[in-house]
């Protein structure tokens, strides 16, 4: 009787594991750049309408101010309006570019006076 040798058999089933574990990895990156993207657009929406606020309320040009605010903080500005005393502006972020994804994120906001 002879005894087979069983060495490395735990490797093809090694390798299928971590395939799957980096696929997975990946996969999350994705998913947490897009939160963060998205989160650096609401942030300079936000910021850029309290900015146009502000100017509108001094008498300046609201929608420069916000311009000027958003593309500081890494966005673009899309759209903006003034209803009134309000400020309501549009922003979008490049998104990440990994695994294929070729969105950009858009965020908008309002302010003005309480």
């Amino acid at each position: 009787m002879t005894v087979r040798d069983e060495r490395g058999a735990a490797t093809v089933p090694a390798v299928a594991v971590l395939g799957v574990l980096l696929l997975l990895g990946a996969a999350l990156a994705v998913v947490a750049a897009m939160f963060i993207a998205h989160r650096t657009a609401q942030a300079a929406a936000d910021l850029a309408a309290l900015a146009g606020a502000t100017e509108q309320q001094d008498g300046g040009d609201a929608c420069g101010a916000a311009a000027e605010i958003a593309s500081a903080n890494g966005a673009d500005l899309v759209g903006c309006s003034v209803e009134g005393w309000d400020v309501v502006v549009e922003v979008q972020v490049t998104g990440p570019r990994w695994l294929g994804q070729t969105g950009d994120l858009s965020a908008s906001a309002r302010a003005g006076p309480a």
